[in-house]
């Protein structure tokens, strides 16, 4: 989620002044760049938040293991694309029409989605994974150039991108999920189609048209996303963000009035190229057209195929290590080894930490499902309704005397009906049925016979879908990360901030602290396996502490302690080793797999028999984050020694270079 955009950055940057004209001190162009963010962003978490659901409970029927295998190669090959996408962009396209290739592929992507066959889900995956692969790096490398390379207020710059990130992050489950959980799944995926464009015509309009395209976009968004919504907490989430949307719209629209993206961010380093031909046969233009038609079918069956998209992860990723530590060994200097060692080191941590983390939306979200109590109930059956029938309404909305009748929700799940524990399962199926049942239908409704087996049972009220969870981390973040880069100065002037391996432990161990009280909350579930709304937010605040610790230093330490000449590589071994932990987390995650043997397709069980197996996973995954965590605390001395900071090394000449190769030119 947004966790995992804080791990982009840029390497662009020249001695220049800043591009364009400047508000607060920051060039204008920022704040185009923030919105057409942010919308990628809404697109790109608004399918996210939907896609585990979509599987399972959509068309498609997939059971645990299968949903959990196709999530776990998706999103492993959507943090490996950028690695091509951002070479493709330095040598050939240049970052701004990259940004638009990008963002036209995933627009056709979040379309293609509302295509109900297998094989328009999966070409649909590829094309997002594809576009994401040509869009996420390059427009932070745009963000990157519009200041000079030593510009103080670089730093700063990225923190007001990344809070478009996480804005963008946190409203789309919030509106995406909200619309494709209840009023349908095509309804989601095409509002994430919608605010993709919003993004790329933001990116590439004229200034007034996209002052136009930001206000409307804001005060839209602002306006639109309090009536979404059933339940005090929705509301006050709603309210939060629209009031940061429309205060970020207005100052972008002021920004803008002193000028837009200028024309010459993110252009080709060679435009005469693109219209050359390779071997005097193709264009190199059509060629990039070519491979995209090349690589969308091939990607698609790589997402089908779990374990061929980890083994051919896995030897990339060998390749590059061996690579990196043959690079150390015999062409570096004893400084640039220990620090390369350093960063390989971290970068094993961090891979264990995104692995757990990233269970957010896979297992996380299956349990906030079926096993978080998401339900604000009107009242509660007594014994005075035994021997009474109750009817319940269907449709989460509905007109007339339909809309009169409480909702039928979790608050029923493992209560009987019809002589068997009342199941998510039966609840699709009522949905299912319902959403081709005419307005007069009786399939709309349910009727309950009750019985003093249904004493406590919650009737009416309003629940929250789970898609929505997925906003927690990013609201955190948007609260609490300019809490901690100020608390990281306070400590930082006094001489007490931590060094880089002991924030890293320190992120392992609120990680921890988050999945035990995950584990802790299954421990302490009621009679029917439900578990109280706090633990999850609590688990996700442990969570999101834990990123602030660890996310935002990782890629600043690449970029400190790695030679100059294998920046870009120590770079692309970072993000391909979070392609790794995402690949890692899919396969984590399907040991909460809940499956009933022998059925055609997966039937959930009642929550009281699958809280402990959620329960025993996230204690375990507790253990390991925490004991992760302190081996990191206890080798911390060696790899602070291994930083060897204040040491600035000078690039060998290439007479000089050990090992005795040439050096690479720096990039």
């Amino acid at each position: 989620m947004t966790t995992s955009d804080s791990r982009s950055t840029d390497l662009a940057g020249t001695n220049e002044p800043a591009l364009g004209p400047t508000l607060f001190g920051h060039p204008t162009g920022l704040f185009a760049l923030f919105f057409a963010e942010m919308w990628e962003r809404f697109s790109f978490y608004g399918m996210k938040a939907l896609l585990m659901f979509y599987m399972i409970k959509g068309f498609l029927k997939y059971n645990d293991d299968q949903a959990y295998g196709v999530y776990g190669a998706y999103t492993a090959l959507v943090y490996t694309a950028p690695f091509i996408g951002g070479m493709l962009a330095d040598r050939l396209l240049g970052a701004r029409r990259s940004v638009i290739i990008g963002g036209l592929l995933m627009a056709a992507g979040q379309m293609l989605l509302t295509v109900e066959t297998s094989i328009a889900f999966f070409v649909a995956l590829s094309l997002l994974i594809c576009g994401n692969g040509f869009f996420k790096p390059n427009i932070s490398t745009i963000v990157g150039g519009l200041y000079s390379k030593d510009s103080p207020k670089k730093d700063a710059g990225f923190t007001i991108f990344y809070m478009g990130i996480n804005l963008g992050a946190a409203m789309a489950p919030i509106m995406c999920g909200y619309i494709g959980e209840t009023y349908g799944w095509n309804y989601g995926f095409g509002l994430a189609a919608a605010g993709m464009m919003v993004g790329v015509a933001v990116f590439a309009a004229p200034t007034l048209l996209t002052q136009t395209l930001i206000a409307a976009g804001a005060l839209g968004g602002a306006i639109a996303m309090p009536f979404l919504q059933d339940s005090f907490l929705q509301l006050l989430a709603r309210l939060f963000l629209g009031t940061a949307l429309a205060t970020a719209g207005l100052v972008a629209v002021v920004a803008l009035h002193r000028g837009g993206l200028p024309h010459q961010a993110g252009r080709p380093p060679h435009p005469e190229r693109l219209g050359q031909k390779i071997a005097g046969v193709l264009r190199y233009d059509f060629a990039v057209c070519l491979g995209i038609i090349i690589a969308v079918p091939i990607v698609a069956l790589l997402v089908q195929r779990d374990t061929v998209a980890g083994l051919a992860l896995s030897l990339v990723m060998v390749l590059a290590l061996i690579y990196v530590v043959y690079d150390a060994c015999f062409r570096c200097t004893r400084i640039e080894r220990h620090r390369i060692f350093l960063i390989l080191i971290l970068m094993a941590f961090s891979l264990l930490f995104w692995a757990f983390f990233e269970q957010a939306g896979s297992s996380v979200n299956n349990f906030t499902d079926r096993n978080i109590d998401r339900v604000s109930e009107s009242r509660h059956i007594s014994e005075s309704d035994i021997g009474s029938t109750i009817r319940f309404r269907i449709p989460p909305k509905a007109d007339g005397e339909l809309a009169r009748l409480p909702l039928l929700t979790q608050e029923q799940f493992g209560y009987e009906h019809e002589d068997r524990p009342f199941t998510m399962s039966d609840l699709v199926r009522l949905h299912e049925k319902a959403a081709k049942a005419d307005a007069a239908s009786e399939d709309k409704a349910v009727t309950w016979s009750l019985t003093a087996s249904h004493v406590g049972m919650g009737v009416g009220g309003n629940e929250i879908p789970a898609s929505e969870f997925q906003a927690v981390n990013p609201v955190y973040i948007v609260l609490l990360g300019l809490v901690f880069t100020a608390l990281w100065g306070f400590l930082g002037a006094r001489g007490l901030e931590p060094s880089t391996p002991v924030k890293f432990a320190l992120g392992l161990i609120q990680l921890g602290l988050g999945f035990a009280t995950l584990w802790y909350g299954a421990r302490v579930a009621d009679s029917r396996g439900m578990v109280g709304l706090s633990f999850l937010l609590l688990s996700y605040l442990f969570q999101t502490t834990g990123e602030l610790c660890l996310s935002p230093v990782g890629l600043s330490m690449i970029t400190k302690l790695s030679p100059a000449r294998i920046v870009s590589t120590m770079m692309g071994a970072w993000f391909l080793g979070t392609a790794m932990s995402q690949f890692l987390a899919g396969q984590i995650a399907k040991f909460t797999s809940v499956l009933d043997e022998g059925q055609a397709e997966q039937l959930i069980p009642a929550p009281i028999e699958t809280v402990a197996v959620y329960g025993s996973v996230y204690g375990r995954i507790a253990i390991a984050a925490a004991i992760s965590g302190l081996i990191l605390f206890v080798l911390s001395p060696l790899l602070k020694r291994w930083e060897h900071p204040g040491v600035v090394v000078e690039e060998p000449a290439p007479h000089a270079q050990p090992g005795g190769f040439p050096a690479q030119k720096a990039e």
